[in-house]
Protein backbone atom coordinates (compact mmCIF):
# COMPACT_ATOMS: atom_id res chain seq x y z
CA UNK A 1 0.00 0.00 0.00
CA UNK A 2 2.64 2.37 1.06
CA UNK A 3 4.83 1.58 -2.48
CA UNK A 4 1.74 2.23 -4.36
CA UNK A 5 0.83 5.62 -2.61
CA UNK A 6 4.59 6.94 -3.49
CA UNK A 7 4.11 5.91 -6.98
CA UNK A 8 0.83 7.90 -7.41
CA UNK A 9 2.79 10.98 -5.93
CA UNK A 10 5.61 10.73 -8.25
CA UNK A 11 3.58 10.86 -11.28
CA UNK A 12 1.14 13.74 -10.04
CA UNK A 13 4.50 16.10 -9.22
CA UNK A 14 5.72 14.75 -12.76
CA UNK A 15 2.18 15.68 -14.49
CA UNK A 16 2.30 19.09 -12.91
CA UNK A 17 6.11 20.20 -13.84
CA UNK A 18 4.91 18.75 -17.18
CA UNK A 19 1.89 21.37 -17.62
CA UNK A 20 3.99 24.18 -16.01
CA UNK A 21 6.74 23.92 -18.72
CA UNK A 22 4.16 23.85 -21.42
CA UNK A 23 2.42 27.16 -19.86
CA UNK A 24 5.64 28.89 -20.16
CA UNK A 25 6.60 27.58 -23.52
CA UNK A 26 2.95 29.09 -24.75
CA UNK A 27 3.49 32.13 -23.16
CA UNK A 28 6.87 32.48 -25.03
CA UNK A 29 5.60 32.03 -27.96
CA UNK A 30 2.42 33.80 -28.03
CA UNK A 31 4.60 37.24 -27.56
CA UNK A 32 7.77 38.22 -29.29
CA UNK A 33 9.17 41.57 -30.05
CA UNK A 34 10.37 42.36 -33.36
CA UNK A 35 13.60 44.40 -33.43
CA UNK A 36 13.50 44.72 -37.56
CA UNK A 37 16.55 46.08 -39.24
CA UNK A 38 18.64 49.49 -37.08
CA UNK A 39 19.05 52.71 -39.15
CA UNK A 40 19.94 56.15 -38.39
CA UNK A 41 18.15 58.47 -36.44
CA UNK A 42 16.00 61.14 -39.00
CA UNK A 43 16.70 64.77 -37.91
CA UNK A 44 13.95 67.36 -38.64
CA UNK A 45 14.17 70.81 -37.51
CA UNK A 46 10.76 72.37 -36.19
CA UNK A 47 8.11 73.55 -38.84
CA UNK A 48 9.71 71.64 -41.83
CA UNK A 49 9.52 68.92 -43.90
CA UNK A 50 11.81 66.01 -45.38
CA UNK A 51 10.96 63.65 -47.55
CA UNK A 52 12.48 59.78 -47.25
CA UNK A 53 12.46 56.86 -49.27
CA UNK A 54 12.89 52.86 -48.07
CA UNK A 55 14.62 50.56 -50.06
CA UNK A 56 12.28 47.95 -49.39
CA UNK A 57 8.61 48.20 -50.58
CA UNK A 58 5.83 48.86 -47.22
CA UNK A 59 2.59 48.61 -47.40
CA UNK A 60 1.87 49.84 -43.44
CA UNK A 61 4.02 53.07 -41.28
CA UNK A 62 2.91 54.65 -37.65
CA UNK A 63 4.18 57.62 -36.25
CA UNK A 64 4.37 56.60 -32.41
CA UNK A 65 3.63 60.43 -31.32
CA UNK A 66 1.96 62.35 -33.72
CA UNK A 67 2.23 65.70 -31.78
CA UNK A 68 5.55 65.48 -32.58
CA UNK A 69 5.86 64.41 -36.18
CA UNK A 70 3.68 64.22 -38.93
CA UNK A 71 3.72 61.65 -41.58
CA UNK A 72 2.10 60.58 -44.98
CA UNK A 73 2.79 58.47 -47.66
CA UNK A 74 3.64 59.48 -51.51
CA UNK A 75 4.19 55.93 -52.62
CA UNK A 76 4.96 52.66 -51.34
CA UNK A 77 8.90 53.49 -50.56
CA UNK A 78 8.80 57.11 -49.78
CA UNK A 79 7.73 59.37 -47.24
CA UNK A 80 7.15 62.64 -46.35
CA UNK A 81 7.38 63.72 -42.69
CA UNK A 82 6.83 66.98 -41.27
CA UNK A 83 8.81 68.28 -37.94
CA UNK A 84 6.07 70.04 -35.29
CA UNK A 85 7.24 70.08 -31.68
CA UNK A 86 10.86 69.52 -30.49
CA UNK A 87 11.54 66.07 -29.05
CA UNK A 88 11.81 62.30 -29.91
CA UNK A 89 9.14 59.56 -31.25
CA UNK A 90 9.57 56.48 -33.49
CA UNK A 91 8.52 55.94 -37.32
CA UNK A 92 7.66 52.18 -37.83
CA UNK A 93 7.38 50.54 -41.60
CA UNK A 94 5.48 46.83 -41.86
CA UNK A 95 5.92 44.99 -44.74
CA UNK A 96 3.15 43.53 -47.03
CA UNK A 97 3.26 39.94 -44.60
CA UNK A 98 3.27 42.16 -41.56
CA UNK A 99 6.89 42.05 -41.21
CA UNK A 100 8.49 44.63 -39.30
CA UNK A 101 10.52 46.50 -41.86
CA UNK A 102 12.57 49.05 -39.80
CA UNK A 103 12.34 51.30 -36.68
CA UNK A 104 13.58 55.09 -37.60
CA UNK A 105 13.97 57.25 -34.73
CA UNK A 106 12.70 60.98 -35.40
CA UNK A 107 14.40 63.91 -33.68
CA UNK A 108 12.47 66.62 -34.04
CA UNK A 109 14.70 69.90 -33.02
CA UNK A 110 14.84 73.76 -33.74
CA UNK A 111 15.66 75.19 -36.67
CA UNK A 112 19.33 76.04 -35.86
CA UNK A 113 19.85 77.63 -39.18
CA UNK A 114 17.36 80.37 -38.99
CA UNK A 115 17.79 81.10 -35.68
CA UNK A 116 21.88 81.05 -35.97
CA UNK A 117 20.96 83.68 -38.96
CA UNK A 118 18.37 86.31 -36.89
CA UNK A 119 20.98 86.27 -33.94
CA UNK A 120 23.46 87.04 -36.03
CA UNK A 121 20.88 89.75 -37.58
CA UNK A 122 20.00 91.14 -34.77
CA UNK A 123 23.38 90.58 -32.66
CA UNK A 124 26.64 91.27 -35.34
CA UNK A 125 29.62 91.04 -33.74
CA UNK A 126 28.82 88.78 -30.90
CA UNK A 127 30.78 85.97 -29.32
CA UNK A 128 28.02 83.67 -29.37
CA UNK A 129 27.88 79.54 -29.68
CA UNK A 130 24.42 77.72 -30.31
CA UNK A 131 23.59 74.21 -29.64
CA UNK A 132 21.38 71.55 -29.19
CA UNK A 133 20.50 69.32 -26.32
CA UNK A 134 17.78 67.23 -25.21
CA UNK A 135 15.26 69.00 -27.63
CA UNK A 136 16.73 72.44 -26.19
CA UNK A 137 18.90 75.27 -27.39
CA UNK A 138 21.95 75.78 -25.63
CA UNK A 139 23.83 79.15 -25.65
CA UNK A 140 27.76 79.73 -24.76
CA UNK A 141 30.31 82.35 -25.14
CA UNK A 142 30.61 86.07 -23.68
CA UNK A 143 28.60 88.66 -25.10
CA UNK A 144 29.43 92.85 -24.56
CA UNK A 145 26.86 93.85 -22.24
CA UNK A 146 23.84 92.50 -20.19
CA UNK A 147 21.35 93.64 -22.54
CA UNK A 148 22.79 91.92 -25.37
CA UNK A 149 22.48 88.59 -23.41
CA UNK A 150 18.59 89.52 -22.48
CA UNK A 151 18.38 89.90 -25.99
CA UNK A 152 19.69 86.44 -27.40
CA UNK A 153 18.13 84.51 -24.49
CA UNK A 154 14.53 86.04 -25.80
CA UNK A 155 15.09 85.43 -29.43
CA UNK A 156 15.86 82.00 -28.37
CA UNK A 157 12.89 81.56 -26.60
CA UNK A 158 11.24 82.02 -29.71
CA UNK A 159 12.23 79.11 -31.32
CA UNK A 160 12.75 76.91 -27.86
CA UNK A 161 10.12 78.02 -25.33
CA UNK A 162 11.41 77.25 -21.46
CA UNK A 163 14.03 74.73 -22.89
CA UNK A 164 17.17 77.38 -23.37
CA UNK A 165 19.90 77.02 -21.46
CA UNK A 166 22.45 79.94 -20.48
CA UNK A 167 25.98 79.33 -20.28
CA UNK A 168 26.96 82.93 -21.37
CA UNK A 169 29.05 85.66 -19.56
CA UNK A 170 28.96 89.16 -19.82
CA UNK A 171 32.13 90.51 -20.77
CA UNK A 172 34.02 94.19 -20.58
CA UNK A 173 33.52 96.27 -17.01
CA UNK A 174 30.99 95.54 -15.09
CA UNK A 175 31.68 97.16 -11.74
CA UNK A 176 30.67 100.97 -11.32
CA UNK A 177 31.51 103.60 -8.84
CA UNK A 178 28.95 106.33 -7.94
CA UNK A 179 29.79 109.62 -6.78
CA UNK A 180 26.88 111.82 -5.02
CA UNK A 181 27.57 115.26 -4.27
CA UNK A 182 24.60 116.64 -1.58
CA UNK A 183 24.90 120.72 -1.47
CA UNK A 184 22.32 122.14 0.44
CA UNK A 185 22.26 126.29 1.95
CA UNK A 186 20.92 128.40 3.99
CA UNK A 187 20.35 131.53 4.38
CA UNK A 188 18.03 133.40 7.04
CA UNK A 189 17.12 137.29 7.67
CA UNK A 190 15.19 138.65 11.08
CA UNK A 191 14.45 141.80 12.21
CA UNK A 192 12.53 143.66 15.05
CA UNK A 193 11.99 147.29 15.81
CA UNK A 194 10.19 147.42 19.24
CA UNK A 195 10.03 150.85 21.47
CA UNK A 196 8.66 151.49 25.63
CA UNK A 197 7.47 154.44 26.97
CA UNK A 198 7.70 155.00 30.53
CA UNK A 199 5.66 158.07 32.51
CA UNK A 200 6.52 158.49 36.42
CA UNK A 201 5.75 161.72 38.36
CA UNK A 202 4.40 163.12 41.60
CA UNK A 203 1.40 164.15 39.49
CA UNK A 204 0.31 160.57 38.80
CA UNK A 205 -2.00 159.74 41.57
CA UNK A 206 -0.52 157.15 43.99
CA UNK A 207 2.65 157.38 42.22
CA UNK A 208 1.34 155.04 39.03
CA UNK A 209 3.81 154.69 35.67
CA UNK A 210 2.40 153.89 32.25
CA UNK A 211 4.72 151.64 30.12
CA UNK A 212 3.98 151.73 26.21
CA UNK A 213 5.42 149.59 22.89
CA UNK A 214 5.61 145.78 23.32
CA UNK A 215 5.59 145.65 27.28
CA UNK A 216 2.98 148.20 27.76
CA UNK A 217 1.91 147.95 31.85
CA UNK A 218 0.31 149.94 34.34
CA UNK A 219 1.47 148.78 37.59
CA UNK A 220 0.22 150.31 41.14
CA UNK A 221 3.63 150.80 43.17
CA UNK A 222 5.64 153.55 41.80
CA UNK A 223 8.81 153.92 40.83
CA UNK A 224 11.23 156.37 41.83
CA UNK A 225 13.20 156.41 38.19
CA UNK A 226 11.68 155.58 35.38
CA UNK A 227 14.42 155.44 33.32
CA UNK A 228 15.95 152.28 35.44
CA UNK A 229 13.18 150.51 35.46
CA UNK A 230 12.33 150.57 31.73
CA UNK A 231 15.61 148.98 30.87
CA UNK A 232 14.87 144.64 30.37
CA UNK A 233 17.15 142.90 32.59
CA UNK A 234 18.06 140.18 30.01
CA UNK A 235 18.29 142.47 26.47
CA UNK A 236 18.90 140.18 22.73
CA UNK A 237 18.71 143.52 21.01
CA UNK A 238 21.89 144.63 18.78
CA UNK A 239 20.94 148.03 18.97
CA UNK A 240 19.04 150.09 21.87
CA UNK A 241 18.80 153.46 22.28
CA UNK A 242 17.51 154.90 25.66
CA UNK A 243 16.26 158.91 26.22
CA UNK A 244 14.61 160.54 28.83
CA UNK A 245 14.17 163.87 30.22
CA UNK A 246 11.75 165.57 32.91
CA UNK A 247 9.10 168.23 32.86
CA UNK A 248 8.13 168.93 35.98
CA UNK A 249 7.27 166.88 38.27
CA UNK A 250 6.76 164.08 35.53
CA UNK A 251 9.81 161.86 34.30
CA UNK A 252 9.57 160.10 30.62
CA UNK A 253 11.69 157.39 29.40
CA UNK A 254 11.94 155.99 26.03
CA UNK A 255 13.24 153.07 24.78
CA UNK A 256 13.93 151.62 21.64
CA UNK A 257 15.27 148.09 20.86
CA UNK A 258 16.38 147.04 17.38
CA UNK A 259 17.68 143.27 16.02
CA UNK A 260 18.77 142.28 12.79
CA UNK A 261 20.17 138.63 12.31
CA UNK A 262 21.80 137.41 9.66
CA UNK A 263 22.88 133.40 9.03
CA UNK A 264 24.97 131.43 5.99
CA UNK A 265 25.07 127.56 6.28
CA UNK A 266 26.61 125.51 4.08
CA UNK A 267 26.85 121.74 3.93
CA UNK A 268 28.33 119.52 1.43
CA UNK A 269 28.72 115.41 1.28
CA UNK A 270 29.93 113.49 -1.16
CA UNK A 271 30.16 110.14 -0.51
CA UNK A 272 31.76 107.79 -3.45
CA UNK A 273 30.56 104.16 -3.21
CA UNK A 274 31.39 100.77 -5.84
CA UNK A 275 29.39 98.03 -6.57
CA UNK A 276 29.10 95.17 -9.53
CA UNK A 277 26.27 95.44 -11.96
CA UNK A 278 22.77 94.32 -10.60
CA UNK A 279 24.37 94.06 -6.75
CA UNK A 280 22.89 96.28 -4.58
CA UNK A 281 25.88 98.75 -2.42
CA UNK A 282 24.72 100.62 0.82
CA UNK A 283 26.84 103.37 2.71
CA UNK A 284 26.05 105.26 5.87
CA UNK A 285 28.12 107.74 7.34
CA UNK A 286 26.49 109.18 10.59
CA UNK A 287 25.50 107.46 13.69
CA UNK A 288 22.13 105.78 15.53
CA UNK A 289 20.06 107.51 17.77
CA UNK A 290 18.26 105.83 20.95
CA UNK A 291 14.70 105.70 20.97
CA UNK A 292 12.89 104.67 23.60
CA UNK A 293 9.67 102.45 22.75
CA UNK A 294 7.20 101.04 24.82
CA UNK A 295 6.43 97.46 24.31
CA UNK A 296 3.06 95.77 23.84
CA UNK A 297 3.61 94.54 27.96
CA UNK A 298 4.23 98.05 29.39
CA UNK A 299 8.11 97.54 29.08
CA UNK A 300 10.75 99.99 28.11
CA UNK A 301 13.08 98.97 25.17
CA UNK A 302 15.57 100.72 22.71
CA UNK A 303 15.30 100.80 19.05
CA UNK A 304 18.32 102.97 17.43
CA UNK A 305 17.36 105.23 14.30
CA UNK A 306 20.32 105.74 11.81
CA UNK A 307 21.20 109.14 10.77
CA UNK A 308 23.72 110.91 8.43
CA UNK A 309 24.53 110.46 4.79
CA UNK A 310 23.11 107.31 3.43
CA UNK A 311 23.37 105.81 -0.21
CA UNK A 312 21.73 102.80 -1.30
CA UNK A 313 21.98 102.40 -4.83
CA UNK A 314 21.85 99.09 -7.77
CA UNK A 315 23.44 99.71 -11.10
CA UNK A 316 23.18 97.29 -14.17
CA UNK A 317 25.55 97.94 -17.02
CA UNK A 318 22.72 97.85 -19.38
CA UNK A 319 24.62 98.36 -23.16
CA UNK A 320 28.30 99.44 -23.35
CA UNK A 321 28.92 102.39 -21.31
CA UNK A 322 25.22 103.09 -20.53
CA UNK A 323 24.14 102.79 -16.98
CA UNK A 324 21.36 102.25 -15.09
CA UNK A 325 20.53 103.30 -11.51
CA UNK A 326 18.47 102.22 -8.74
CA UNK A 327 19.29 104.17 -6.09
CA UNK A 328 17.96 106.22 -2.42
CA UNK A 329 19.90 108.97 -1.49
CA UNK A 330 19.13 110.83 2.36
CA UNK A 331 20.63 112.93 4.33
CA UNK A 332 19.53 113.51 7.52
CA UNK A 333 20.94 114.96 11.05
CA UNK A 334 19.52 115.27 15.15
CA UNK A 335 17.14 118.60 14.94
CA UNK A 336 16.78 119.33 19.44
CA UNK A 337 14.28 122.22 18.52
CA UNK A 338 11.72 119.61 17.76
CA UNK A 339 12.43 117.55 20.37
CA UNK A 340 9.51 115.42 22.37
CA UNK A 341 9.06 114.61 26.34
CA UNK A 342 7.11 111.95 26.92
CA UNK A 343 7.22 109.62 30.69
CA UNK A 344 10.84 110.98 31.35
CA UNK A 345 12.29 110.73 28.35
CA UNK A 346 13.07 113.58 25.82
CA UNK A 347 13.84 112.86 22.11
CA UNK A 348 14.97 114.76 19.30
CA UNK A 349 13.41 114.92 16.09
CA UNK A 350 15.36 114.78 12.84
CA UNK A 351 15.51 116.95 9.69
CA UNK A 352 16.15 114.48 6.85
CA UNK A 353 16.00 115.24 3.33
CA UNK A 354 15.25 112.04 0.60
CA UNK A 355 15.13 111.02 -2.56
CA UNK A 356 14.36 107.36 -4.21
CA UNK A 357 14.65 107.32 -7.91
CA UNK A 358 15.64 105.45 -11.17
CA UNK A 359 17.31 107.39 -14.10
CA UNK A 360 20.08 106.05 -16.82
CA UNK A 361 23.40 107.85 -18.26
CA UNK A 362 26.54 107.03 -19.97
CA UNK A 363 29.98 106.70 -17.76
CA UNK A 364 31.14 109.82 -16.43
CA UNK A 365 27.49 111.80 -17.07
CA UNK A 366 26.04 113.86 -14.53
CA UNK A 367 22.57 114.28 -13.40
CA UNK A 368 20.13 116.23 -10.72
CA UNK A 369 18.06 113.66 -9.39
CA UNK A 370 16.71 115.90 -6.45
CA UNK A 371 16.18 119.70 -5.62
CA UNK A 372 14.51 121.55 -3.24
CA UNK A 373 13.89 125.73 -2.97
CA UNK A 374 12.04 126.50 0.46
CA UNK A 375 10.96 130.33 0.93
CA UNK A 376 9.83 130.76 4.60
CA UNK A 377 8.27 134.52 5.11
CA UNK A 378 7.01 135.91 8.31
CA UNK A 379 6.04 139.32 9.20
CA UNK A 380 4.10 140.17 12.67
CA UNK A 381 3.20 143.62 13.67
CA UNK A 382 1.96 144.37 17.45
CA UNK A 383 0.39 147.25 18.93
CA UNK A 384 -0.93 148.51 21.91
CA UNK A 385 -5.35 148.91 20.81
CA UNK A 386 -6.27 152.81 19.84
CA UNK A 387 -3.13 154.14 20.75
CA UNK A 388 -0.86 152.72 18.37
CA UNK A 389 -3.12 154.01 15.81
CA UNK A 390 -2.09 157.85 16.56
CA UNK A 391 -0.09 159.51 14.51
CA UNK A 392 3.85 159.54 15.09
CA UNK A 393 3.27 159.04 18.55
CA UNK A 394 1.20 155.93 18.13
CA UNK A 395 5.03 154.67 16.81
CA UNK A 396 6.55 154.38 20.11
CA UNK A 397 3.58 151.80 21.46
CA UNK A 398 4.11 149.84 18.29
CA UNK A 399 6.47 146.80 17.20
CA UNK A 400 6.93 144.96 14.14
CA UNK A 401 9.22 141.86 13.44
CA UNK A 402 10.02 140.12 10.47
CA UNK A 403 11.84 137.18 9.57
CA UNK A 404 13.25 135.16 6.27
CA UNK A 405 14.51 131.76 5.52
CA UNK A 406 15.54 130.16 2.41
CA UNK A 407 17.07 126.99 1.72
CA UNK A 408 18.48 125.62 -1.96
CA UNK A 409 19.22 121.65 -1.69
CA UNK A 410 20.11 119.71 -4.89
CA UNK A 411 21.30 116.29 -5.55
CA UNK A 412 24.00 115.27 -8.30
CA UNK A 413 24.80 111.67 -9.28
CA UNK A 414 28.14 110.85 -11.66
CA UNK A 415 28.53 106.88 -11.95
CA UNK A 416 31.57 105.79 -13.46
CA UNK A 417 32.61 102.10 -14.71
CA UNK A 418 35.73 101.04 -12.93
CA UNK A 419 38.13 98.35 -13.12
CA UNK A 420 40.28 97.28 -9.74
CA UNK A 421 43.97 98.30 -9.70
CA UNK A 422 47.23 97.64 -7.79
CA UNK A 423 47.12 98.62 -4.47
CA UNK A 424 50.27 100.28 -4.32
CA UNK A 425 48.32 102.64 -7.08
CA UNK A 426 46.53 103.67 -4.24
CA UNK A 427 47.08 106.25 -1.75
CA UNK A 428 45.16 107.51 1.44
CA UNK A 429 45.19 110.24 3.51
CA UNK A 430 47.13 108.71 6.60
CA UNK A 431 49.58 107.54 4.06
CA UNK A 432 52.19 110.83 4.38
CA UNK A 433 51.96 111.00 8.04
CA UNK A 434 53.92 108.88 10.43
CA UNK A 435 54.42 109.16 14.08
CA UNK A 436 57.18 111.06 15.07
CA UNK A 437 60.24 109.58 17.26
CA UNK A 438 61.00 111.11 20.20
CA UNK A 439 63.89 113.47 18.77
CA UNK A 440 61.55 114.77 16.74
CA UNK A 441 58.51 115.21 19.00
CA UNK A 442 60.77 116.35 22.37
CA UNK A 443 63.68 118.45 20.49
CA UNK A 444 62.24 119.94 17.58
CA UNK A 445 58.27 119.90 18.72
CA UNK A 446 57.09 117.85 15.71
CA UNK A 447 53.71 116.02 15.61
CA UNK A 448 55.08 113.78 12.88
CA UNK A 449 57.83 112.10 11.33
CA UNK A 450 60.65 114.23 9.24
CA UNK A 451 60.89 111.76 7.15
CA UNK A 452 58.29 110.95 4.51
CA UNK A 453 57.44 107.89 2.04
CA UNK A 454 58.95 108.23 -1.17
CA UNK A 455 57.13 105.17 -3.25
CA UNK A 456 53.83 104.50 -4.33
CA UNK A 457 50.85 106.21 -3.98
CA UNK A 458 51.76 107.61 -0.60
CA UNK A 459 55.38 109.11 -2.42
CA UNK A 460 52.70 111.30 -5.01
CA UNK A 461 50.66 112.42 -2.18
CA UNK A 462 53.56 113.43 0.26
CA UNK A 463 55.68 115.53 -2.20
CA UNK A 464 52.13 117.49 -3.13
CA UNK A 465 52.14 121.20 -1.48
CA UNK A 466 49.89 121.69 1.28
CA UNK A 467 50.44 124.93 2.05
CA UNK A 468 47.66 127.31 1.06
CA UNK A 469 43.72 127.33 1.15
CA UNK A 470 42.40 124.10 0.74
CA UNK A 471 39.07 122.41 0.93
CA UNK A 472 35.51 123.97 0.81
CA UNK A 473 35.68 127.80 0.50
CA UNK A 474 32.45 129.91 0.83
CA UNK A 475 32.41 133.22 -1.04
CA UNK A 476 30.73 136.03 1.04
Amino acid sequence: MSYDRYLKAALAGFALSVTAAASALAQDSALRVLRGTASSALDIPMNRAVVVESDVPFTELSIANPGIADISSLSDRTIYVLGKEPGRTTLTLLAADGRLITNVDVHVSPDMAEFKERLTQILPGENIEVRTANDGIVLSGTVSSAARLDRALDLAQRYAPDRVSNLMSVGGTQQVMLKVRFAEMQRSVSKALSSSLSLNGSSLQNGRNIRGGTNTTVGQTGITNSLNNIIPTANDSNGAFLLGFGAGGVEVGVLLEALEARGVVRSLAEPNLTALSGQQATFLAGGEYPVPVSNDDGAISVEYKPFGVELNFTPRVVDGDIINLELLAAVSGIDPSNSFSANGFEISAFSRRETSTTVEMRDGESFAIAGLLSDDFTDLSGQVPWIGDVPILGALFRSAEYSRRQTELVIIVTPHLVSPTRGMALALPTDRVRPPSEQDLFLFGRVTAASAPTRGGAGEVARQDFMGSYGYVMDE
